[in-house]
């Protein structure tokens, strides 16, 4: 039965994957865009947190986790986004919906096997720009009038993102040590657009440019885990995850347009495609460490830190100027409590009881004229809760994040965000011959 929900899933998903909009804001214009993929529902849920080991819930952030699986499984989960962004003097809203991973995960003796496909990074954003040129005349009482003598319009839009494919291994080497690695393919398209235009005085023509990246490479994962016992309930667990840096290879195109604009569409009258070198983009070493404490199937603390090379980002085009990037430094800080796994009277009982805090500088430094160079931090805090399905060792997590990015001062955007998660969790035991049918 969980065969065909997979299949059924697969391809009711395997096309909005690709063309959604997971983001909705103008920082993912720098770099290859947000960075959308934090955990699973279950981990996001306890503030990225990824130091413990699961038998039933699927957990790719260390791959060395997959040797602890003890039945396949298939996690998919979506995130239903919604943003406030404030600047000094104006603000908006913005919804988005979008699919975060499809995965699976095998048991085979000592080793686990993990494959799936996961949107990275987003690009996505819509802004306007309106700028009034006014004149002030005086009557002859000497009181002044205000008269629009032009207004321009500017907008920008953007697209897009990276995905990845992977496939990933652990081995459990011992019963408290776990290694693990994968590898994986990403790619995908980036699409920006700017448009200007004048509507008083008319102005026949406006003029858009369009910027097109096509991304590929391959980067690798390393992990190993370790889980002791340290009293006859209590356990100890930590672990260790790497990234080395690697590369992105974009092919880039470029066209400019003289275009006809109405209210409603945006007709191009002529075009000249603009001669753009071919870039790289490395994508950040990464470092993270985690350790965690409790009793097994019953509740679990930890804390785990994540150092990110972002230094060696770079931008999609040469020539786009107003950002560079830093090292940046995540915190995470979580736990779960399952009052009673075991319980048959009482369902509440069954339910995990998730929380968790999460704080990271994102690496992306904007640059104003005027202005001092600002970080842009994003701080969260995250409840959930892992609803098993009578009989079946099937689960649907739901998680709510609450969190700020930015900042409204020195003319930037704060963002204030509420996202709300689900995930379903699906798991049995495949490939055992049956004795009846």
């Amino acid at each position: 039965m969980i065969k065909k929900i997979i299949v059924s899933i697969c391809l009711l998903f395997s096309l909005a994957i690709f063309a959604q909009e997971g983001t909705s804001s103008p920082y993912s214009f720098y770099g290859i865009g947000d960075i959308k993929y934090k955990g699973s529902v279950e981990n996001r849920s306890m503030g990225s947190l990824s130091v413990f080991p699961d038998s039933i819930h699927i957990n790719i952030q260390n791959p060395a986790h997959l040797a602890d699986l003890k039945l396949t499984g298939f996690a998919i989960g979506g995130t239903y986004a919604n943003t406030k962004s404030d600047t000094e003097t104006q603000e908006g809203k913005a919804r988005r919906t979008s699919l975060d991973y499809m995965i699976v995960g095998i048991p085979v003796g000592k080793v686990g096997i993990g494959f799936g496909l996961i949107p990275y990074s987003s690009v996505g954003y819509k802004i306007q720009k309106n700028i009034y040129d006014i004149e002030t005349t005086f009557d002859i009482n000497g009181l002044p009038h205000v008269d629009t003598t032009g207004v321009q319009y500017s907008k920008y839009t953007g697209t897009g993102g990276v995905n990845k494919v992977f496939l990933g291994f652990g081995y459990r080497l011992n019963k408290n040590l776990n290694i693990g690695a994968d590898v994986q393919y990403n790619f995908g398209t980036i699409e920006t657009t700017s448009l200007r235009y004048q509507t008083f005085p008319l102005l026949q023509y406006g003029a858009q440019e369009t910027n097109v990246s096509d991304l590929r490479g391959f980067n690798v994962d390393l992990g190993i885990t370790y889980q002791t016992k340290v009293s006859a309930k209590h356990s100890f667990f930590t672990s260790l995850s790497y990234t080395p840096q690697a590369e992105l290879n974009l092919d880039n195109k470029r066209k400019i347009e003289i275009v006809q604009v109405t209210s409603t569409t945006v007709t191009p009258i002529e075009r000249q495609n603009i001669p753009v070198d071919d870039t790289k983009i490395k994508l950040p070493a990464k470092l993270s460490f985690g350790s965690g404490f409790g009793e097994v199937k019953k509740w679990l603390v930890g804390a785990e830190v994540t150092f990110l090379n972002n230094s060696v980002l770079s931008n999609r085009f040469n020539d786009i100027e107003g950002a560079t990037f830093e090292n940046s430094v995540r915190y995470s800080l979580g736990g779960f409590y399952i009052p009673n796994y075991n319980s048959y009277s009482n369902y509440y009982k069954r339910i995990v009881y998730r929380g968790g805090l999460r704080y990271e500088n994102t690496g992306l430094v904007i640059q104003k004229n005027g202005y001092p160079d600002k970080s842009i931090t994003d701080f969260a805090a995250n409840i959930g809760l892992g609803m098993p399905l009578t009989g079946t060792f099937t689960n649907i997590n739901i998680g709510l994040e609450i969190g700020k990015r930015g900042t409204k001062y020195y003319n930037l955007v704060e963002e204030n965000y509420i996202n709300l998660s689900v995930g379903l969790s699906l798991s049995d035991k495949w490939f055992v011959k049956r004795k009846f049918d």
